[in-house]
């Protein structure tokens, strides 16, 4: 029991479940029909959307008053002959054609199958589904009634599948106008106007007229009937009828949807479109909606359309175009209007249908704002209303040939308003009758028009454009009004190129960032016709007064028909010209920049006055030039002179229009005068003008040929004057090829005369004078300012002026530039001879006017010095201010030699006390001996070992080194024994010693290469090191043969066992070595010592090599006085060795062909008469040839009986032939030039004996001195320099002098590097340099010379004197470097008027040749002292033998 009792409770509640839910589902299905299945009862003002919360309300009643009658009507599925119910689902299987509404009421789904039509073909007949589920349409279904309403929760409408209510509208709302009147076959009229056919460009025909505008976003209208063409035929094409889709979710359109007006023929107008309104969430699909207009005689206008969904695909097409006209094809019916209800957003699109027929906009929404506006592909729209406000919340756009026209042509006095985001035109118009005010942030606009026509009605207000970011025309666009029209901004305005153009009867530009005019582009005010130019300029023409407005602008950049200018730039920050800015009183005004580019022009040329106040007269055919800043030319014909148009205006700050002239007859017509610029304002003046184009205000030339009542040619009208260029500017810059021109124009053909020129005047602003000046014009282009040319007998006009704002004290002319250099002005004005010359009397040499910034203000004119190296304020060197610091050249002269003279005592004082006074000549106390002389090298005789006394008895030979020692060249022996040695030496190991002995001699590579690299840098470092090197050399084969080598050539036991069978000698100067050979003392053979003892004719080569370091000597060593002591006493060999020492000192290497002839006279006068008494003589000869042609001097001593008759012919053809031919061979190539020299020498050798022992060679007599070669190194010059000279005495007094001299020359050395270091730094360097401190290095040189006590000073003192002669070097280089100075700066100082006695120092000269003149007779001095310090014995240089040998004893 409890369970059946609990299941029946169940059922119960089950059934009350179901129960509520049907009441819901029915309760929703008769809203829905309240709301949708009654619209048919509602007027459309009561379905405007603009009625708020009435409309539900007014729909509600109609429904109850009509439900009842309504439900009555529903029909079943099976009514339709379907299959299923409306409560679950309906398939349409079958078609149907009804006579009657049709109306669907369920809570199921509907799907029509494909190929199903059902069709209700009555006029205003209704097909309704209501349903909750699905609807589906098939595939090429249809539904065809004159209302169709579909409401589910999705729609889906397959390919080719339609709902369709075209040309079945029923009644359009009662008093409307939607349908023609009259049989001129007219379109009807809903959302747009139906065409007519009547309508030309003259006339505004149209056909029916539309209404419904306020239920633009709910339409629920049927379209109108076309007009007929007769009685007959009164109507044409039906309206198109109504659709309604509300779907709660997704409509898929893959059919379409149409409420087309229908086609009307050629006997009827076409019926306008009905209304469609579609409500989903997402609308997908590539479908057609369209309540485009009919086609007949005159196209019907397009209906309207809603969709508001959520989301929808673009594919889906809409349209609303007017129907074509049969009638005339340019004329379709006009666009109808699609409105987007989700974004409120308003689209009137023709779809390329030519038409010229409007639609009207009558309202626009305020609350809420709609957002876009499209009007594209040949719409025109029209805003009929007066003082109507167009308002969107984002863009309107017209694209592709569409137009807005704001007011009727018929009545220009209406002002339209226009609010957007953004205005986008593109190949389109705007068209406003009236006034025009603009509200955007963007305007772009693309080959197309805004034109704004105020009828020329003065009352109409000031067209304005408000844009607050970008303006941007583009390809031929356009902005013009025959008013007044002002474009303000915040951003760019840009004209981009060829055919932009804003026109104005006044025109002002403000408040933007940025004007840009494009190439090609144009700026206008006023317009080309002669009205709107003479309306603008006749106040100005007409008086002498300036404008307050053009000078002191109001700061508001307003324009009315108040103000002077045509057109107004103001409050702009850059403007960029590159197009054409024109007009006939341009003003810019509160600007930063003005850029005129290279195409780029500013002109009001021939936009002046046509007569004016310097108005040109014409009488009988002569006419004269206008004036005004210049007279007209005057004009003559037929002996008739026209006297030119006055002058007027103020050349310190015109503001004038240029005159013209006119003719007697209007038939003469006019020529006008040049306009009128002003850039700037006196407050607010431009920061820049850049031209790089042309600015210009020329008047206008005539080339209009004048003729009389009879046809014959006359004297033509006189050339226009030149208007005004008025600038108030910061800055300037012209550039080359710019133009500011206020020419005057030509005149007429015979005997018209030129217009006078304009007046062109630069005001500048803040000229900052003295250090604060900056230059602020820079002109590269041309001004222009002249008159006109006159024709035949007619006068040029005269000149124009160009003046400028009086200039500051320092500054003068037309840009306030500075005096020129040299000159000042203390006053203010811009005339040129202000600048007054500045006295020279007060500028120091080497000193000139200098560049003050701001110009000079006072007659004491700043200077500097003409170099950065000479110092103020006398400009002298530091060379210089250190000697005028001392008084001048001569008081600085004799300080500094009073300086150098105390010095000088001084350290000879010093000198004397430390190592005592010079030696001079003075009879028998001042003779010393001459062993006791050291000659003048490094190294003494005590450092060179050679033979002692005792081994006299013993000595055989001694055996020569060849060459001359140096690096290239060392000391050998040649191979083979002489024939002195001969039999005591093996042959064989006297060549292995040869050869070990020679490796031993030769100098390592490096030692070479460091005596070149010193060579290069200090010669006398150079000398010093082969010296060095020479004496290392020395002890190094000494101690080789005294302990290294074995002796193994000697054939003596015992001089091997001991090795003291050879021994190495040397001369103190390092230039000659030599090997003594010995008797070991166990030698058998009698016949050897027979022949040692036979040693004459006995050879002895001089030391040295003809230098000034190393001057030939003959060195005697004990060894030698010993073995001539045999034969001739020793004091007199010592004699004679003193003797021909002192005369060969003087022989130099390079002369040795005259040098050795007083050698040789002295010893024929002086030396061998003493010798012969003792039975010995000498005999100058040259010995020990080498393959490179070096020779040795010495002499030849004959003695024992032996003379050179004596000798055996074999003897000599055997040792000395291969000599001769050397000598011979080195003689030819130092003296091609004496070939007979030669050959007598070679013939002499031959024909003469001589003994020599083994030793190549040859006697030196008057026969063979001329073939001796002889070299001339690249250091010849300094031999003029360095000589070994005769004593001169004196010492101590040129030991002072050297002292002095070279205190001197320290002085001089340091004063030249000084200047020289004012010259430049790399003068300097090279100075000091090129031999490094060769300049200062014979000072420290010189001291150590003349405070060196013992041997060692003559041999110090010849470096110091080579020191001195490197030190030339650098006075030559000193030389170069102030010469090479000097040509640059007289290349780089041309000439310079403002320069007071200008020039550099031209006496740099004057220390490098001070200190050559002391460096040579320091040289001097130096080789005096040496040969006082190296010849003590002046008897030694007596002419008279007797004199020479009284002294033998002392010797």
């Amino acid at each position: 029991m409890v369970m059946l009792l609990l299941k029946s409770l169940f059922h119960t509640y089950l059934c009350i479940l179901c129960g509520c839910l049907w009441v819901c589902v029915l309760s929703h299905s008769l809203e829905w029909t309240v709301e949708h299945l009654s619209l048919e009862g509602v007027s459309d003002r009561d379905l405007s959307l603009f009625s708020g919360g009435s409309q539900s309300n007014a729909i509600t009643q109609t429904w109850e008053s009509r439900f009842s009658s309504q439900v009555d009507d529903f029909v079943s599925c099976e009514d339709l002959k379907g299959v299923g119910s409306f409560d679950t689902t309906c398939r349409l299987n079958s078609n149907l054609y009804r006579s009657s509404d049709v109306y669907v009421f369920g809570a199921g789904n509907l799907e029509i199958l494909p190929e199903i039509e059902i069709v209700c073909p009555i006029d205003g007949c209704t097909i309704s589904f209501n349903l909750s589920g699905n609807i589906k349409v098939g595939q090429n279904a249809a539904v065809v009634a004159g209302t169709v309403v579909f409401s589910a929760a999705s729609l889906t409408m397959e390919p080719n599948s339609s709902l369709n209510t075209s040309s079945l509208g029923g009644a359009p709302p009662s008093q409307t106008s939607g349908t023609p009147v009259g049989n001129d076959g007219a379109g009807g009229g809903h959302g747009g106007r139906g065409a007519s056919c009547l309508k030309t460009s003259d006339s505004n025909f149209w056909g029916g007229d539309v209404y419904s505008w306020s239920t633009l976003s709910d339409p629920w209208a049927y379209g109108s009937k076309g007009g007929g063409t007769s009685d007959n035929h009164k109507y044409g094409g039906s309206g198109g009828g109504r659709v309604l889709l509300d779907i709660k979710d997704f409509l898929y359109l893959n059919g379409s949807v149409s409420a087309e007006g229908g086609d009307g023929g050629s006997l009827g107008g076409g019926g306008s479109g009905g209304s469609i309104v579609i409500q989903a969430k997402k609308l997908r699909g590539f479908g057609v909606i369209s309540a485009a207009g009919g086609k007949g005689w005159g196209g019907g206008g397009g209906g309207r359309i809603s969709l508001n969904c959520y989301s929808k695909q673009e594919d889906v097409k809409v349209t609303v175009h007017g129907g074509l006209s049969i009638g005339c094809s340019w004329n379709s019916g006009a666009a109808g209007t699609y409105f987007d209800a989700s974004v409120l957003s308003l689209r009137v699109g023709n779809d390329n249908f030519t038409t010229e027929t409007e639609t009207p906009l009558l309202d626009f929404s305020v609350s809420p704002l709609w957002t876009n506006v499209y009007v594209e592909n040949n719409a025109k729209v029209l805003v009929p209303l007066l003082w109507t406000r167009v308002q969107v919340r984002g863009q309107i756009s017209l694209y592709c040939g569409s137009s807005i026209i704001f007011g009727l042509s018929e009545f220009p006095v209406s002002e339209f308003e226009l609010v957007a985001e953004e205005l986008l035109i593109s190949d389109s118009v705007v068209k406003v009758y009236g006034a025009f005010r603009v509200s955007v942030k963007m305007l772009l606009m693309l080959n197309s028009r805004i034109q704004v026509d105020g009828g020329g009605n003065a009352e109409v207000a000031t067209s304005i454009v408000e844009v607050r970011n970008l303006v941007v025309l583009k390809d031929n666009s356009v902005i013009s009004s025959n008013a007044n029209l002002a474009l303000y901004g915040q951003g760019l305005l840009q004209l981009s190129g060829q055919g932009d153009a804003i026109k104005g009867q006044r025109l002002s530009l403000s408040l933007f960032y940025n004007i840009t005019v494009g190439p090609g582009s144009l700026l206008q005010a006023p317009l080309d016709d002669d009205y709107s130019r003479s309306l603008v300029t006749k106040s100005l023409c007409e008086s002498t007064i300036c404008p307050t407005d053009l000078i002191t602008p109001p700061d508001d950049c307003h324009v009315n028909y108040t103000l002077s200018f045509t057109m107004q730039i103001c409050r702009v920050e850059d403007i960029l010209v590159n197009g054409v800015i024109k007009g006939s009183i341009i003003h810019i005004h509160r600007a930063r920049t003005v850029i005129v580019d290279n195409d780029g022009m500013i002109t009001a040329s021939e936009l002046g006055c046509k007569t004016g106040i310097g108005k040109g007269n014409y009488s009988k055919g002569a006419g004269a030039g206008a004036g005004h800043g210049g007279r007209g030319g005057s004009g003559y014909f037929n002996g008739v002179l026209s006297e030119g148009g006055q002058r007027y205006g103020s050349a310190d700050l015109p503001c004038e229009l240029g005159s013209g002239t006119e003719g007697l007859n209007q038939s003469d017509g006019y020529i006008a005068g040049g306009g009128l610029i002003v850039i700037g304002s006196r407050q607010w003046p431009l920061i820049r003008l850049d031209n790089y184009g042309f600015i210009s205000a020329d008047g206008q030339s005539c080339y209009k040929q004048a003729r009389n009542s009879n046809g014959t040619l006359i004297g033509g009208l006189g050339g226009g004057s030149g208007g005004t260029i008025l600038l108030f500017l910061q800055a300037l810059a012209l550039a080359e090829n710019s133009t500011l021109s206020v020419l005057g124009g030509y005149g007429g053909s015979l005997g018209g005369g030129g217009g006078g020129g304009g007046r062109i005047h630069f005001h500048w602003s803040k000229i900052a004078g003295g250090e604060e000046y900056v230059p602020f014009a820079f002109v590269d282009g041309a001004i222009n300012f002249s008159g006109g040319a006159g024709s035949g007998y007619g006068r040029r006009g005269e000149k124009g002026t160009i003046t400028g704002k009086k200039c500051p004290k320092g500054l003068y002319g037309t840009f306030c530039t500075e005096c020129p250099i040299g000159t000042y002005k203390d006053d203010e004005g811009s005339d040129s001879s202000l600048c007054k010359p500045c006295s020279l009397e007060h500028l120091p040499t080497r000193a000139k006017f200098v560049y003050v910034r701001g110009g000079v203000t006072q007659s004491s004119c700043p200077y500097k010095c003409i170099s950065d190296k000479y110092r103020t304020p006398k400009c002298y060197t530091p060379f210089e201010e250190l000697i005028y610091t001392f008084g001048g050249p001569w008081p600085f002269a004799f300080l500094l030699f009073c300086v150098v003279m105390l010095l000088a005592l001084i350290l000879n004082a010093l000198r004397i006390k430390f190592i005592g006074s010079g030696c001079s000549y003075d009879g028998a106390n001042s003779i010393m001996h001459h062993d006791d002389q050291r000659s003048p090298y490094l190294l003494s005789l005590s450092e060179v070992r050679g033979a002692k006394a005792e081994d006299t008895q013993g000595h055989v030979h001694r055996m020569y080194f060849m060459g001359p020692n140096t690096f290239r060249e060392p000391w050998h022996l040649p191979y083979s024994p002489p024939a002195a040695i001969f039999e005591i030496v093996y042959e064989d190991a006297f060549n292995r010693f040869i050869d070990e002995i020679n490796s031993v001699a030769a100098f390592e590579w490096w030692e070479g290469s460091v005596h070149s690299i010193l060579s290069v840098l200090a010669y006398p470092c150079a000398w010093s090191w082969k010296q060095w090197r020479r004496r290392k050399k020395i002890q190094r084969l000494q101690e080789f043969v005294k302990s290294e080598y074995d002796h193994s050539c000697l054939r003596s036991c015992r001089s091997r066992a001991l090795y003291k069978g050879m021994k190495v000698g040397a001369t103190p100067d390092l230039m000659v070595s030599y090997i003594d050979f010995f008797l070991g003392g166990d030698e058998k053979r009698i016949d050897m010592v027979t022949s040692i003892q036979k040693r004459f004719p006995m050879r002895i080569i001089f030391g040295g090599d003809g230098n000034y370091m190393s001057p030939y000597n003959l060195y005697s060593d004990t060894l030698l006085t010993n073995l001539i002591a045999q034969h001739v006493p020793a004091t007199v060999w010592s004699r004679l060795v003193a003797g021909l020492n002192a005369q060969l000192r003087t022989v130099r290497q390079s002369s040795v062909r005259t040098a050795l002839v007083r050698v040789m006279d002295w010893l024929t006068t002086h030396g061998n008469p003493q010798l012969e008494f003792h039975g010995v003589k000498v005999q100058l000869g040259w010995f020990q040839v080498t393959s490179s042609g070096y020779y040795q001097l010495g002499i030849l001593v004959l003695a024992g009986g032996c003379s050179l008759q004596d000798l055996h012919h074999s003897q000599y053809v055997d040792s000395c032939d291969a000599s001769s031919r050397n000598l011979t061979t080195s003689g030819a190539q130092n003296s091609s030039k004496h070939p007979e020299e030669s050959q007598v020498y070679t013939t002499n050798l031959l024909s003469r004996k001589k003994i020599s022992r083994g030793f190549n060679g040859g006697i030196i007599n008057e026969a063979t001195l001329k073939s001796l070669g002889y070299k001339r190194g690249f250091l010849f010059p300094f031999s003029l320099l360095l000589l070994n000279t005769r004593p001169v005495a004196r010492q101590d007094t040129i030991q002072l002098l050297i002292t002095a001299m070279l205190l001197a020359d320290l002085f001089v050395t340091l004063l030249m590097l000084f200047l020289f270091y004012w010259i430049s730094l790399g003068a300097f360097l090279a100075v000091l340099l090129i031999l490094p401190l060769s300049l200062l290095s014979p000072f420290l040189a010189g001291l150590n010379a003349l405070f060196t006590y013992g041997p060692r000073r003559a041999s110090l003192a010849r470096v110091y004197a080579l020191w001195n002669a490197s030190s030339i070097s650098n006075i030559v280089v000193a030389f170069m470097c102030g010469m090479i100075n000097y040509v640059i700066t007289s290349v780089d100082s041309p000439a310079d008027a403002n320069v007071w006695h200008s020039r550099e120092d031209d006496k740099w000269w004057l220390l490098p040749s001070i200190l050559m003149l002391i460096k040579a007779v320091q040289a001097r001095l130096v080789d005096w002292n040496i040969a006082n310090l190296e010849v003590i014995d002046f008897s030694l240089f007596t002419p008279d033998p007797d004199t020479f040998w009284a002294y033998e004893s002392v010797s």
